[in-house]
Order: C-alpha cells, then structure tokens, then sequence
C-alpha cells in the first residue's frame, strides 16, 4: 500500500530511486512527449555504459538455409541441379532434405554441396515436376540410413557490429548584466538553460536517427567520432516509390491497406517482439488513421514507456505509432515510419560523460556566465532486421 505524506514537500524528501540522476532522464520527465521521443523511450529502457568510444556487439541469427535454381531442369533429368551461388548452399549436406517451394516436390542431398551444384536423389515418395529456372528450394531437415555414419558438421558464427559514441556540447550564456535586470518574462539564465536541454536533446535524436557512423583523423590524438543512427544503420529498408508494386499500389509511393497488413506479416514483425513503436511523420500519420477507423480501432495506450502512443493491434503484432515531431520539421519525413523494436536497441555512453551540466566555461576576464550541456553517447543495434524503415508513402490507391 503506497504511503501517506502530510504537509509540503521538498527535494530532499525524494530518495535517489525517484530522483533523475542525470540531465537525461531530468528532460524525460520534463517532456515525454517533447522533441525526442525516442531518447525519452531509451531513457526508461536499456542503457549501459562503455569504456571506449568504439563499442561492439555480436549478432546472431538462425541462417535461412534457401537456395536458388540458376537453369530450368527437366522432370525427367536426376542427379545434379545448378544453384546460385551462396553462402546458405552449404547447409545442402549429404543427407539432408530439399523441398522445392513451388511443386513440393522433395529431394534427398547425396553428396555435400559443392559451391553451385546441388547433387540430389529426385521424387522420394511422389510425383517429378520440372524444376523452374529461379526456383526456391530449402532444406527441410535429414534423412539418415541405418547404421550410416555421422554427417558433415556445420557451424556458423555470429557477426560483429559496432558503432561510436559522438561527443555531443550545447553551450549558453548571459551577461552579468541582464542577469541583474529585473525582466517580466524571468529569469533569463533558466531560461537559456532550459531551451539549451531541449536543443541538445534534439540533437542527440537526430543523430540517433539520421547519423552515418564514421571516424575521422583516427589515428591522431583528437579523432572526431560520429554515430550510427538508425536511418543510415537499417538494412530492412522498404521505399514505397519504387516497391510499391508489392505493396498493394498501382502508382510510385502508393500503398494499400491490404499491402500495409502484407508487410506487416511478411516484414515487420518477421522477426523481434511483437509489440513495436513505430514513429511516423504527419502525413503518415493520416494514412494510417483512415485504415484505423476503417477497421483497426486504434486506442490510446497513456503514458506506455511515458510516451503516449496510439496502438493498432494485427494478427502479426501490435504496432504502438507515435508521431514523432521532428518528423514534420525535416524533410522528406513527413510520409515515413521508423518501426523500433526497443529490446535490440540500447543507448550506450561513456562511463562518466552522460548527460551532465558543466558550469563556468566563461574565460576568466568575461563579465557573465557561460554554461554547456555536454553528453558522450551512441546508439546500439543488438539486432538489424528486427527494425524497419519505410520511405516514400505519399498515396493510398
């Protein structure tokens, strides 16, 4: 049961577990809701801190094991199919089972896959269809004769991604002299103050979202780091001006309802949670909306991750939207959807240098005051395709 308190209350009364403990977290209480968004969510969620500028992770996924036909093959023709080349080809051991995705047709694997050749025993237990050139084949388990020795081992490993943290300074400052004015409108330093924390936490958002990952003058003493955001970071891009075919429209930056429940189930929540954020621009915005009164009830979830979200439940998953405001502000944003799957992404800092006020840059002889805000940070991506970003939607057909 929560505990009465009587009387006014002051600072000193709250323990460290109510407190922010940096200006980060001071600006998420200030403004869920504000510029940053995103930075709000990381906030409440996974931040951890790093003692180099270079940070790395490992990524692992279960491998597809899908092979493509390079040459159409007779029904009637057995032992040897050319594929394409790939690096899933050698899952193909002897002994393994291939199916044909189009015919159904299965194939037991009698030699280890050799770069494109495919050697295969055709038709166990049904018809012989001719195989199409392009056709897509994936093993589907083993099939071992009794008393036959193991098989050939197979191993992958994971891959490794990195990012670096980006030394991020807004500085501010009044004369002695205005702070001595008497003014209307306040105090003119909290003033600064407070706008400087929003302007260098819309900065840290646009980095995480629209910065490239480089580093410049490394080996030297002064190296400037820049970091990945998520933008220039994503492999699972969809840009509906040129791939709008396969999403349900019949013009360039068309997409259709039933082409945005496709990429839905086909892309989006193909892998990771099934709950994610999507942060969208405006226009963006609308066109979702119209397919929410049609048929998907949006309701609004108060205060999730203290950000306030507007959550449309699919079969595939619940994407929770969020209008993200600078998403109007810069451009070509306003007609796409940054979908964030918030478990495989992490703010990363280095140790001792978060978000934190530095008082008293001015130089000694300067009559007044100079302060900065200044943050060491990055963003990481525990995971790629888990997230997704889609560009370009400008009509529903």
């Amino acid at each position: 049961m929560p505990a009465a308190i009587q009387g006014l209350r002051g600072t000193g009364e709250f323990s460290a577990d109510f407190r922010p403990k940096n200006y980060r977290e001071l600006f998420t209480l200030l403004e869920p809701n504000g510029s940053a968004p995103l930075n709000a969510l990381l906030s409440l969620g996974s931040s951890e801190s790093t003692d180099d500028p270079e940070f790395k992770n490992f990524r692992d996924e279960l491998p597809e094991r899908e092979m493509t036909v390079n040459g159409a093959v007779a029904d009637t023709t057995t032992g040897t199919i050319t594929i394409d080349a790939g690096d899933d080809n050698k899952y193909a051991i002897a002994g393994a089972i291939v199916v044909n995705a189009g015919t159904g047709e299965v194939m037991h694997v009698t030699a280890d896959c050799t770069a494109t050749t495919l050697t295969v025993t055709r038709n166990i237990g049904g018809t012989t269809f001719q195989i199409a050139d392009g056709a897509d084949l994936f093993v589907a388990g083993f099939a071992a004769a009794e008393g036959a020795g193991s098989p050939t081992a197979i191993s992958f490993d994971a891959t490794v991604a990195s990012n670096y943290t980006q030394i991020f300074r807004t500085a501010f400052g009044v004369t002695n002299t205005l702070n001595a004015t008497n003014l209307r409108t306040g105090n003119k330093e909290q003033e600064a103050m407070t706008k400087a924390l929003k302007l260098h936490m819309s900065d840290i958002e646009r980095a995480m979202i629209f910065g490239f990952k480089n580093e410049a003058n490394g080996s030297s003493a002064a190296p400037t780091r820049y970091t990945g955001g998520l933008i220039n970071s994503l492999s699972n891009v969809v840009d509906i001006a040129t791939d709008y075919a396969s999403w349900g429209g019949g013009n360039a930056g068309e997409m259709s309802e039933i082409g945005l429940d496709d990429m839905l189930i086909q892309n989006v929540f193909k892998y990771g949670s099934k709950e994610k954020i999507c942060f969208v621009g405006d226009r963006a915005a609308s066109k979702l909306q119209r397919f929410g009164k049609d048929r998907w009830a949006p309701q609004t979830v108060q205060g999730s991750y203290g950000v306030n979200l507007t959550q449309y439940q699919t079969f595939a998953g619940n994407l929770n939207v969020h209008l993200h405001p600078q998403f109007r502000q810069i451009p070509g944003m306003r007609d796409s959807m940054l979908i964030v799957d918030f478990p495989f992404l992490k703010y990363r800092y280095l140790e001792g240098r978060d978000t934190s006020l530095l008082e008293n840059r001015q130089s000694n002889d300067d009559d007044g005051v100079k302060h900065e805000y200044l943050t060491e940070c990055g963003l990481e991506l525990l995971q790629d395709q888990v997230h997704t970003y889609i560009k370009g939607w400008s009509a529903i057909p």
